[in-house]
């Protein structure tokens, strides 16, 4: 059985920069976690800084993602940001990324939603939203097995393989009994 141990982020570090800064630059997640406009964007590289790390937990709830106690993904939500598809106060707008390629697929993404929807819930928050670009099956399959329903789309929103593609919007509506399962 794997062990799977998750924690807020407090205080970035250097490792865990270096950890950012090699997912946001992995060519498999790129096209997965931020919209491109172009071509040219899906090229583009960063570096994830300290003080960027530091002006995200201003606005974010990051949590860490480990596996058998190595740094493998990170997930947040904010509360109610400006790119909501439905601006309904109250509510947290999630991401995920398991950024080390050998911890994807084994179910962690799915043991991690549930963990996040705890802590929102606990936040005193009872919706969700999120958006997955159309091509992203493995996500929208997870999204769909966790109650998660499309409510919108918004066209030509990301370019991957010579093409735009669709944003997917969905939500969930959490219950206090959701924190039980």
């Amino acid at each position: 059985m794997l062990t799977i141990q998750f924690a807020p982020l407090v205080e970035p570090t250097r490792d865990i920069a270096e950890a950012f800064t090699r997912w946001e630059n992995d060519p498999t997640l790129i096209p997965l976690s931020r919209p491109n406009r172009t071509k040219e964007d899906l090229e583009k590289r960063q570096v994830v800084t300290l003080d960027y790390m530091v002006q995200r937990l201003n606005h974010q709830h990051i949590y860490l993602i480990y596996l058998e106690a190595q740094l493998i993904g990170e997930m947040s939500y904010q509360v109610d940001p400006e790119h909501l598809f439905t601006k309904e106060p109250g509510t947290a707008w999630i991401s995920i990324t398991i950024g080390e390629a050998h911890a994807r697929g084994k179910g962690i993404g799915y043991q991690s939603l549930h963990y996040l929807e705890k802590q929102i819930i606990a936040h005193g928050l009872r919706r969700i939203e999120l958006g997955v670009f159309e091509f992203n099956t493995p996500a929208l399959s997870l999204y769909h097995k966790l109650g998660y329903r499309e409510i919108g789309r918004i066209k030509d929103f990301t370019y991957w393989r010579d093409r735009m593609w669709q944003d997917i919007r969905m939500e969930k509506y959490l219950s206090a009994s959701s924190s039980q399962e």
